[in-house]
């Protein structure tokens, strides 16, 4: 069974404002960020194994700055000034011990993708650069870095020969301008694409909702019920939302949604509306242009570098149906995700608001640049 910590927080509503203040603020050491975000947790009556699994720490630190707020609230999460002995490890170890973390494993021969504390500690060990050490001890100098050599984050490298080109001209079109013009008031900007297999799973047991202690609870076996894909448009200026689903989707199912934008105003009436899509198969290439250009001749289509969703706005959008619908995905059938999916896009129409955006050409430079630096050839074990 977890300890039950004798520590029992709670907070007055100036504590926990402040408290809130420091746990989001993205420019405070992490070390602030983690101490509020311990004792906004503890006073929600989560034990300290539970919190340190939550926050990726030991349990030790999480049970020492519950017991330092507990006893002097919010000073007590301040610096205190250190006494007592010197400190064992010099700076060059600490150091050394940071340059190891932010190495690939495979660089010294390691079978293994990434650390963990441990792994670190054995390996400082085994390299001569401590005769030992705790893993709280290690814990706390990568903290101080943000350095979490456990965890990983995939990306794609920028392939694309005409990548700043392509990037440029839908950033301009996000902030309103085409070829170093400004838009007018009758040309618009919709950023659309396709979420495709999306599937229906019936759970064999009905969820369970949430209850004291625990989430809610969902059945890990389900019935296919089939796929389908969800086509949208998003007006990015005007927050406006077109979607439609899908059997399978191609060019007619695109040039679907596409209708159902320019058959209505403002669109059908403007003086020019700018599509932003990928490189998907239904609308790639300049065949894909000349195509929807013949049908609706104010409709310029504007194609992201390969492998850039991250650009398209649409993809914001489809993230919030992700985790607002379909996780988990509980749907009887195929009419019934298909309802979801139109109820929840009306739902959400109902308050949507303009995206922020601004990433600007200036800050693509600057990635570019520090992109310049990484080879994009595959490593070689």
């Amino acid at each position: 069974m977890p300890r039950k910590s004798p520590y029992v927080i709670d907070l007055t509503k100036g504590e926990q404002a402040e408290l809130e203040i420091r746990a989001n603020h993205n420019t405070s050491p992490s070390r602030d960020v983690a101490r509020a975000k311990i004792v906004l947790l503890s006073s929600q009556g989560l034990g300290n194994d539970r919190i340190a699994a939550r926050l990726d720490m030991p349990r030790q630190i999480v049970s020492k700055w519950r017991r330092r707020f507990y006893d002097g609230r919010l000073p007590g999460l301040e610096e205190q000034p250190r006494t007592g002995r010197p400190a064992r490890f010099s700076p060059s170890v600490v150091v050394a011990i940071k340059a190891l973390a932010c190495e690939l494993p495979y660089r010294r021969g390691l079978p293994l993708s990434r650390r963990s504390v441990a792994e670190l500690r054995q390996e400082a060990v085994a390299n001569g650069i401590v005769a030992q050490i705790s893993g709280t001890t290690l814990w706390r100098w990568l903290s101080q870095d943000a350095l979490r050599p456990w965890r990983h984050r995939t990306w794609i490298f920028p392939r694309d020969p005409q990548f700043t080109r392509k990037a440029g001209r839908v950033l301009d079109l996000y902030h309103r301008r085409w070829k170093g013009a400004a838009l007018g008031p009758r040309d618009y900007v919709l950023c659309n694409d396709e979420k495709t297999s999306i599937q229906a799973r019936h759970r064999k047991h009905r969820s369970l909702p949430p209850a004291e202690g625990r989430p809610i609870y969902v059945e890990h076996e389900y019935a296919r019920g089939g796929a389908l894909a969800y086509l949208a448009a998003w007006d990015m200026h005007r927050a406006k939302l077109f979607g439609r689903c899908e059997r399978k989707s191609g060019i007619a199912a695109f040039e679907r949604l596409v209708a159902q934008v320019m058959g209505r105003e403002p669109y059908r009436s403007a003086h020019r509306v700018f599509f932003i899509a990928d490189n998907g198969s239904s609308h790639r290439g300049r065949r894909a242009v000349a195509r929807l250009r013949a049908k609706w001749p104010n409709l310029i289509l504007v194609h992201t570098p390969i492998h850039a969703s991250w650009l398209n706005q649409i993809e914001v959008y489809f993230s919030i149906v992700q985790r607002k619908l379909l996780t988990p995905s509980d749907f009887a059938d195929l009419a019934d995700l298909k309802r979801g999916l139109i109820a929840f896009q009306s739902r959400y129409q109902r308050s949507a608001r303009p995206f922020k955006r601004t990433f600007t050409r200036r800050d693509l430079h600057v990635v570019l640049v520090k992109l310049r630096s990484h080879k994009a050839a595959p490593k070689i074990r």
